[in-house]
Parts: C-alpha cells; structure tokens; sequence
C-alpha cells in the first residue's frame, strides 16, 4: 500500500494510490504545528484510510519541510503512527515538479496560501527560488493579496466603493485583524481567507490591480532569479490561488517571456499518476 501526502499550510490531501481512497485534513506545515498535533492528525488518516494494520510506503510532500531537520522530525512522527519506517518526506515544491512534469524538465511555481519557485530537471530540483516565509516573502501568493487588501483598507488606500464591498463582505474586520495577525496561530492562513475577495472581483480595475502587482512581485523576486533555458520556459503552477487566478497568468507569462503550462489546484491526482508508474514506488 502506497500513501501520498499533499501537505500545505492551510490543508493537506491525502490518498492511497492503489485504490484512489482520498481525504483532507488541515495543513501541516511543522514550523506552524506541534509534534502533538501531528499525531492526532496522523491517527485519524490511519484510522479512516483503513491501515492500522498494514505497513504502508508514505511519500509525504509539504510546506516547510526544506530543512533535514523537519523532515527528520515530520518521518519519525509519520513513523510512530503508521509503524512504518519507508517513508520519504519531501517539499511541497517537489511534489508539484513531479505532478506536473513527471520527469520532464520544467519551470515550476506553487501559488497557494504561500508561494515558491524552481527549475526541475525532470529529477530533482536544480534551482530554487530562497524561501523567507510569509513575513519576508510568499509574493504572489493568497496571503500576499490578503495582506495587501488589509493594508490598503485599513489605510483608506482602497477605492471607496471597493472598501464599502470589503466590510460588507468582512463586517468584523476592524475588531478581529489584530489579534488575528499577530496573536493568534496561523497569521498566514488569516490574511490568505482576504485573498478570494480579489479573486471574486477580478473584473474591478483596483482587484485586479492588486493581483497583477502581485504576480510581479512573484516574478520579481522568485521567478526572475531563475537560470531558464529553452526547455524550462513552460511556466506550471499548482494551487489553488493559482488557479483561481488563471484567467490572468497568460498575459503574465506573455509579458515576462515565459510560456502557460498546467495550472492546477492540487497535484494529488498528478503525484498519484507519478507514484503509479514503474519503478517510482
């Protein structure tokens, strides 16, 4: 039995590759959750996946999981709730080289509740984008646009017909922003909730404003850093802000000289299609 793992900072995707049996359970990013969190979420995939009594091989891909340290920690606890030590634990960023490329080579972004950037070359990544997290870097991503329409309301920079939208849409705003960003768990998560409401309003020039500076930043300070070749023009982006923002990455690739690959919200049928074939389990 073979288990993958999509693993962001908002959820994690699950699913058995024999049998397509698939469930989602909340983000594990382990710079965000404890070891104690880890466990319960682990034991409840065990249990309604149905393997408490095999030994299965876990191919966990996830958001913060750069470091030897916390792929260390995140296979010991994989380990200790499924009884099993084949596991490999891997970025998230490689996960989405894998379900889009397979094992062709290929420019790669991930734009979810945060964002990344790489050059695969169909085996491993060659180069990468420096990740600083979503304090000093996410550009493009659903808590970047979340932390821009914030900033601008808060400040009246928002259009006034769009700001009166903004509260009605988030009536509460005023009261819980502050204790949301920089009290409780999980600020990223927060301001990536602020980000549909761009999305929903594509059509209004400040919305869409919004994104395309977004995406520029992205650019700028992921994707421009990249040594792209002839082959690694193709530009494939996973999650789900990606995708919800489609409409506008061909004009984005058209203008920074990159070409439109796959957009899409999840690569967990991709990853399934990748640890299927021969030789790849």
């Amino acid at each position: 039995m073979t288990i993958i793992a999509d693993s962001g900072s908002t959820k994690t995707t699950w699913m058995e590759v024999e049998t397509g049996n698939m469930m989602v359970t909340e983000g594990l990013n382990p710079h965000f959750i404890t070891d104690e969190q880890f466990l319960a979420v682990f034991a409840i995939v065990r249990d309604q996946l149905l393997i408490p009594h095999s030994s299965p091989l876990i191919h966990f891909y996830g958001a913060g999981c750069g470091s030897d340290k916390q792929r260390s920690r995140v296979a010991k606890l994989l380990s200790k709730v499924f009884g099993t030590s084949n596991i490999h634990v891997e970025t998230d960023l490689l996960g989405a080289c894998r379900a889009t490329c397979g094992n062709r080579p290929g420019l790669v972004g991930i734009l979810g509740t945060g964002s990344n950037a790489c050059l695969y070359n169909g085996h491993t990544i060659s180069q990468q984008a420096p990740s600083l997290g979503y304090v000093l870097g996410d550009h493009g991503s659903a808590n970047h646009v979340g932390r821009m329409l914030l900033q601008d309301y808060l400040t009246d920079k928002m259009p006034d017909d769009i700001s009166t939208i903004f509260h009605d849409t988030y009536p509460n705003i005023e009261t819980e922003w502050l204790e949301a960003v920089y009290h409780l768990p999980h600020p990223n998560r927060y301001l990536a909730s602020l980000a549909p409401f761009a999305t929903q309003h594509m059509a209004e020039p400040y919305c869409n404003g919004c994104l395309c500076a977004a995406l520029e930043d992205w650019h700028c300070y992921q994707l421009a850093d990249l040594a792209l070749t002839a082959d690694c023009r193709q530009l494939h982006v996973v999650g789900s802000f990606g995708a919800a923002i489609q409409p506008l990455l061909a004009g984005f690739c058209r203008d920074n000289g990159l070409e439109p690959g796959i957009v899409t919200a999840a690569p967990i049928e991709g990853l399934r299609a990748y640890h299927a074939e021969v030789g790849r389990t």
